[in-house]
């Protein structure tokens, strides 16, 4: 082999052996345990950035690992190709999307075989063709046929410049996200998933994912967010209606002073059409942001609509308000105001000189004041008139059951969780796969006309759709009665892609069906890697997805992802990296002049997955010279020729000391990679299992025997991390095989027994001597031995013994009085 390590020569040579024998193409096996590895699938945005080589890189050490263990590994790859970037990059560079979009898939592609990630290609997906998108359309269409997909007018978020709606989430101080223009509440019509019939499943399958992260699994529950209360009945004598109003606080129903409506409720926009100062506050309601964290902070402001519900208990007449603070795409869209007992509606109140009154109090006092604040804690009811004395639980029952008795209300189970919005504004997604006919209503396209293909060699003018200015696109014939008709020239929301793709790779090829039965043989997911920012959306429109694919009858179990695995984020000088901020770090810079196995190597030992990574140029090059220190290490063994099989009968006392360390590192090597995780340590253990071995200077046969073994566990259990070097130290040890197809070495028990231990002996709690003993010596026998040591006796001449402790196999402690 050559004397020095040279990663640009060896790195492309074992990836083309890799290659060459087909090692990462994956096939079904039955009765052979599989393991499903995936990391979450980029977005095509042009180059690598170290978050992305982190995570790649532990979902390849995972998956190689297991093929080790002598698993079935699947471990795919596949582009997140529509949406916004695209479009807006296409727009500022004047060349179509798809064009941009498949550019930056390709040199992508090369950088992440260069990094040697051991990818079954043949399974690569791409969102954006399609024979892929064409899958989604047909399930969309079986959707709507059950009713799990319907169209109606929402209130939304809307950019006026980028011509689209925006998440809560992408409004920033009212502005969008990306265009800073100031955010509109608008009505528009849209297409919606049917996620709330799944939120008790989807919230009850959380108990189950004992192998996601505690921090991923509450933030799905409180973002489902499931509330018990009860809907109560206020009429409207003057309208002949009622205002029906969610509330998990029916104990507080005897302390309402008013009602509020949000801007976009129907009752408000009805009473705006004659009253212009009303209309002007709901086209201010509609610029501003409606994230959770903003209604919290901003003024509470409001009007009165002039018009009065009655209490359904007391009968009392309540002013009806519209406020800012209330959201139509929450419950009802109605609140009942409480402003002794609810923070936002003690504000409202104060501004506005509304009644506050007490109907709840501590249990423990006789008052709680709310001149200043809200008690908003449970209590004792009193000024309820029946229902004083009762605590709030008691009192909860009660007041139900009298609503419900009288016809006013109804005991109900609600969600923060709205039914998903899918239908995008924008150009680069997946067609909607509808029809808008006048006489028909919304109809579907048939399914042998599938898929609605989205041309792809488009000009801009600016931000607005293309094709919405394409007769070629939208008109069509209805199949229903045959009319005129137009296709919709909304996309999909990009979740809608990401939702399904993990289930497709099991079946890339497919031509005839979304799934064939080989999803039955690699579903679940064994082991998914990605950022936590995905914890909510993503992961959450996932399992849904899952559940409605169970549900018709083409994937099998609850769940798509059995264990998760959310890495940290890559910084420099403590904040994360960032084209803006100036501190990013190119990993082909990295790999050209490292090598990529330096690269892997660092950003696996320099933290554990799960922690932010701090970028060090000296700890990059402290991994290069490990490598280059196996290498020498490896060139030197070899060059000393063949050597003999251990006996492990014949070891002196260091060679079998050596030895139990081999075989405690491969054990601990084996639980760290394989159960915690914890890649850092592993390699640290292999560091350690390195020193020694270079340290170990006998040249006798056993001693070489047994640096040949060391040699060769390394190069085993170092494999999943740096693959190339590896490869290519396993072909010099005169291996035919692949070390990517060999298998975990196996731990030697006997070796861990230790023969002697050394015993560290503490005198008034100093170190003062080391012991060396027969392994199993009895405590009685280990006292006599330490008191009769010349050393220990000589500090404790003329000195008394108060206590003598002995910790087994480790310590003597000794204290004098």
């Amino acid at each position: 082999m050559e004397e020095q390590y040279q990663p640009a020569s060896i790195e492309p040579a074992m990836q083309q052996r890799w290659d060459e024998h087909r090692v990462f193409a994956a096939s079904e096996e039955p009765g052979r345990e599989k393991f499903y590895c995936l990391s979450m699938f980029p977005y095509p945005s042009g180059r690598l950035h170290m978050g992305h080589v982190r995570n790649y890189t532990i979902g390849d050490v995972i998956a190689r690992y297991q093929r080790l263990r002598g698993k079935n590994v699947l471990q795919p790859m596949g582009w997140d190709a529509f949406g916004l970037p695209a479009e807006n990059a296409a727009i500022d560079n004047r060349v179509p999307p798809a064009r941009w979009t498949y550019e930056n898939i390709a040199t992508m592609r090369g950088q992440l075989k260069r990094l040697g990630f051991g990818y079954d290609w043949a399974r690569e997906l791409t969102t954006c063709r399609p024979e892929y998108y064409r899958w989604e359309q047909w399930f969309f269409v079986q959707l709507f046929k059950k009713g799990l997909a319907y169209k109606k007018t929402s209130v939304v978020n809307w950019d006026p410049v980028d011509q689209t709606v925006l998440a809560n989430e992408q409004v920033i101080d009212g502005k969008g996200w990306r265009s800073g223009a100031p955010v509109e509440r608008r009505m528009i019509p849209q297409w919606f998933l049917k996620i709330t019939d799944y939120a008790e499943e989807l919230l009850t399958g959380l108990k189950g994912l004992e192998g996601w992260p505690d921090a991923v699994r509450t933030m799905q529950r409180n973002w489902i967010g499931r509330s018990e209360g009860v809907e109560a009945e206020f009429s409207i004598p003057a309208l002949g209606e009622s205002l029906t109003v969610f509330t998990t606080r029916p104990d507080t129903l005897m302390g309402v002073t008013y009602l509020a409506v949000a801007a976009e409720h129907p009752l408000a926009a009805r009473f705006a059409q004659r009253d212009p100062a009303l209309a002007g506050f709901v086209n201010e309601c509609r610029r501003m942001g409606t994230s959770e964290a903003e209604l919290e902070t901003m003024a509470k402001k409001g009007l009165p609509l002039g018009v009065e519900a009655l209490h359904p208990i007391t009968g009392e007449a309540l002013p009806v308000w519209v406020a800012n603070f209330v959201l139509m795409g929450y419950g009802t869209g109605a609140v009942m105001a409480v402003p002794a007992h609810d923070s936002r509606d003690y504000e409202f109140a104060r501004r506005y000189g509304l009644p506050i009154r007490q109907v709840v109090f501590p249990g423990d006092a006789l008052s709680a004041d709310v001149s200043e604040a809200a008690f908003i804690e449970p209590g004792v009811l009193r000024n309820s008139g029946a229902f004083d004395g009762l605590s709030s639980a008691a009192a909860f029952a009660a007041i139900a059951e009298h609503l419900r008795k009288g016809g006013k209300g109804r005991r109900k189970v609600n969600f923060r969780l709205r039914d998903w919005g899918v239908s995008r504004q924008r150009y680069w997604g997946c067609p909607i796969p509808m029809l808008n006919c006048p006489r028909c209503g919304p109809v579907p396209v048939p399914e042998e006309q599938l898929p609605v293909v989205l041309p792809e060699e488009v000009e801009f003018q600016g931000v607005v759709s293309p094709i919405k200015r394409m007769p070629e696109f939208y008109q069509a014939r209805c199949p229903a009665c045959g009319g005129t008709a137009e296709r919709d020239t909304d996309t999909f929301d990009t979740f809608f892609e990401s939702s399904w793709y993990y289930a497709r790779y099991c079946c890339a090829d497919s031509t005839e069906c979304m799934l064939d039965d080989r999803v039955r043989y690699w579903l679940p997911v064994d082991q998914y890697i990605g950022g936590v920012e995905h914890a909510v959306l993503h992961l959450l429109y996932a399992r849904f997805f899952h559940k409605l694919m169970r549900d018709a009858g083409m994937a099998p179990h609850a769940e798509p992802f059995t264990r998760l695995l959310t890495q940290g984020m890559v910084l420099k000088n403590g904040a994360k990296m960032s084209k803006s901020k100036g501190n990013t770090v190119d990993p082909q810079a990295l790999i050209h002049e490292y090598g990529a196995d330096t690269v892997r190597l660092f950003t696996m030992f320099a933290a554990p997955p799960e922690q932010s990574l701090e970028w060090s140029d000296t700890a990059v090059e402290g991994a290069f010279r490990f490598l280059k220190r196996l290498w020498r290490f490896a060139a030197e063994q070899l060059a000393g020729g063949a050597v003999a099989a251990v006996d492990k009968t014949r070891l002196t006392p260091a060679q079998a000391e050596l030895r139990r360390q081999i075989h405690q590192t491969i054990a601990k090597v084996n639980d760290d990679i394989g159960r915690r995780y914890t890649f850092n340590t592993a390699i640290a253990a292999v560091m350690e299992l390195t020193n020694a071995l270079t340290g170990f200077k006998d040249n006798s046969e056993q001693g070489c025997a047994l640096q040949r073994e060391g040699l060769e566990t390394i190069v085993i259990v170092l494999s999943p991390i740096v693959p190339h070097i590896t490869e290519a130290l396993w072909a010099a040890l005169g291996h035919a095989d692949l070390v990517a197809n060999a298998r975990w070495p196996k731990v030697d028990e006997a070796a861990l027994v230790r023969s002697e231990i050394r015993l560290v002996v503490q005198i008034d709690g100093k170190k003062r001597a080391d012991l060396t003993l027969a392994a199993g010596t009895p405590e009685g026998a280990v006292k006599e031995i330490v008191l009769a040591d010349p050393k220990v006796r000589r500090y404790l001449d003329r000195k008394e013994i108060k206590k003598l402790v002995v910790v087994p196999g480790r310590l003597v402690n000794i204290v004098t009085v």
